[in-house]
C-alpha cells in the first residue's frame, strides 16, 4: 500500500502550516500569519480547514490582556503531515 497525497494538507498556505507546526509544540496566530506573508482572512480560514479535519487544534487561553489564537498539530495532524512528505518524496523519486 502506498501513502497517498493528503488534498486537506497539498495546499501550499496548509503545507507551510503543519511543516512549521511540526517543529514546535504551538504557534501564535499572528506568528502563522507573518510566516505565510497573508492576511489574517486567508490565515484563519486555512487554520479552519486544517482544525475541520482533526489535524490541529485552536485555543484562545484566557489572561491578562490581548486575547490571542494559538495552534498546534494533533497527533493525527502530525501523522498526515509526515505521510504526506513521505508521498512527496517518493513522487520525486519517481516510486
Amino acid at each position: 500500500m502506498t501513502v497517498q497525497l493528503n488534498e486537506v494538507i497539498h495546499a501550499p498556505n496548509r503545507l507551510q502550516i503543519c511543516a512549521f507546526l511540526s517543529g514546535v509544540s504551538q504557534a501564535e496566530f499572528g506568528t502563522i500569519r507573518d510566516m505565510l506573508g497573508v492576511a489574517d482572512s486567508v490565515t484563519s480560514k486555512h487554520l479552519k480547514v486544517l482544525e475541520h479535519a482533526g489535524y490541529l487544534t485552536l485555543s484562545k487561553p484566557t489572561g491578562k490582556g490581548r486575547v490571542k489564537t494559538w495552534a498546534a498539530l494533533t497527533p493525527e495532524g502530525q501523522l498526515a503531515y509526515q505521510d504526506h512528505v513521505t508521498a512527496l518524496k517518493a513522487l520525486i523519486a519517481g516510486v
